[in-house]
């Protein structure tokens, strides 16, 4: 991979771009949000080959595969009903090989160009010519110990990696990495999306079994909110810092107590509308900010996506698989009753991510510019790319300037692209900078600051990590 990638046409703004990027290339990574398997750190399996690792996990490039017409069961993507798939990787991976010119410019090929060239060493472009070499010698590296989970985040400079897990996930991983003794730094995640989202099928039996694991009374609002409150600490001694809420919008309520019981009572016995519903994950954010204020956790909100908009992938293979489609996005009116009461405290901290581009000048850098609750995530999945991190970078800036974003997160299920991905945020913010610098906007040694705060410690003091 050339080394200027990604830096500035320009012969002055490049030669600024290496001299930043050098000051960053080297520094730990800290990855805040993402959805890494925390099995894999717990027992330090070798990973089963190389397609089960780059491949099957990856909704960008299932999603990709499949708008050329490869279907998933021959990308050995497991059928909720059991039913056959390719059990080979070696043929799912020529799949990948036949298919490679459709990555053309996007992400997903420089990540994976990463992810081959600096882990597994493979430095020709994936064909079908040499699919098979180089599935070989990455299935020949699996084999060895330095390329079990743990060598990886060793030798990828992961400080600290945050999971995540849903309100019912019973911590086992985790209890397990702690007792293992390996000092790895990997923390969890609450995502409590099944126990307050009306709409997940088996809801009332989630609430119920939310009961079950905490001793509460969850068909009561008192006694659920109680069990909320008691998963949360059990997430806190699991490490976790931070919660995660996947709304379809950023509506939020602040209900009087009573008309939340009276609410929580219909969403709960099944009959409450579409309004309904609405109404009541957001007074659940609400709930959530409350509780973050008491607990100290940080907020995370990742809203405007219609997910499983395929309805047959999701009958057949379930979610998750490269069928989530963005949506528009609303924030001004849809946050005012959560920031009409904690917006103004500075001891909460609300992340928020948008799928909606326009939402950034127009909406998210005017509110976190002023509120001292908010922060803006970092560009998020269909826009976690060069030219999605630079638009970011042109629009929230102006108004609300470097520090009330959080850094970078790679929100990634695949583990091996996780330097990558940090990398491509770290040479963009680079090159950003040194257009400033060349247009005389910052100094130098300005924008070295910037470009540290910007790779390493925005994050960690977002996240509290």
């Amino acid at each position: 991979m050339h080394e200027d990638r990604l830096f500035p046409a320009d012969p002055g703004e490049r030669a600024i771009a290496r001299r930043l990027y050098a000051e960053v290339a080297g520094l730990p990574i800290v990855s805040p949000h993402g959805h890494t398997d925390p099995a894999w750190f717990a027992y330090d399996e070798p990973f089963p080959n190389p397609a089960e690792l780059l491949v099957v996990p990856d909704h960008y490039v299932l999603r990709m595969l499949y708008s050329q017409g490869v279907r998933l069961e021959e990308l050995g993507v497991p059928r909720s009903d059991g039913g056959p798939v390719e059990a080979d990787p070696r043929r799912i991976w020529r799949l990948v090989a036949e298919h490679w010119h459709a990555f053309r410019a996007t992400p997903s090929r420089l990540w994976w160009e990463h992810s081959l060239a600096d882990v597994f060493g493979v430095t020709d472009r994936l064909s079908p010519a040499n699919a098979d070499a180089v599935y070989d010698r990455i299935a020949d590296c699996l084999t060895r110990p330095e390329f079990r989970p743990r060598a990886l985040f060793e030798r990828f400079g992961i400080e600290a990696l945050a999971t995540t897990e849903g309100a019912l996930d019973p911590l086992d991983h985790h209890r397990a990495i702690r007792e293992s003794g390996w000092t790895g730094r990997v923390v969890t995640t609450f995502r409590p999306d099944t126990v307050v989202d009306p709409d997940t099928p088996g809801f009332k039996r989630n609430v119920e079994a939310l009961g079950e694991l905490t001793g509460e009374d969850t068909l009561s609002w008192r006694g659920y909110l109680a069990a909320l409150a008691a998963r949360r600490r059990a997430f806190m001694a699991a490490g976790a810092t931070a919660t995660d809420h996947g709304h379809p919008t950023a509506r939020t309520a602040d209900l009087p107590p009573a008309e939340a019981e009276v609410l929580f009572g219909r969403v709960v016995d099944g009959l409450a509308g579409p309004d309904d519903a609405e109404l009541f994950r957001g007074q659940m954010l609400t709930e959530m900010a409350r509780m973050s204020l008491e607990d100290g956790l940080v907020m995370q909100l990742h809203s405007g996506v219609r997910r499983s908009h395929n309805a047959w992938i999701q009958g057949v293979f379930g979610a998750n698989r490269g069928d989530d489609i963005p949506t528009r996005s609303e924030f001004v009116h849809n946050l005012k009753p959560l920031l009409d009461r904690f917006g103004n405290d500075p001891r909460l901290t609300l992340i928020l991510f948008t799928l909606d581009e326009t939402t950034y000048s127009r909406e998210l850098a005017p509110l976190a510019g002023h509120y001292p609750a908010l922060r803006i995530g970092p560009p998020w999945w269909f826009h976690d790319s060069p030219e999605g991190m630079w638009r970011y970078r042109q629009r929230v800036t102006e108004t609300a300037g470097f520090y009330n974003t959080v850094g970078f997160n790679d929100d990634t299920r695949a583990f091996p692209s996780i330097p990558a991905r940090h990398d491509v945020a770290r040479r963009i913010d680079c090159a950003f900078l040194a257009r400033l610098v060349a247009e005389h906007r910052i100094d130098e040694d300005e924008a070295r600051e910037v470009a540290v705060d910007l790779a390493y410690r925005l994050a960690k003091r977002a996240y509290r990590l």
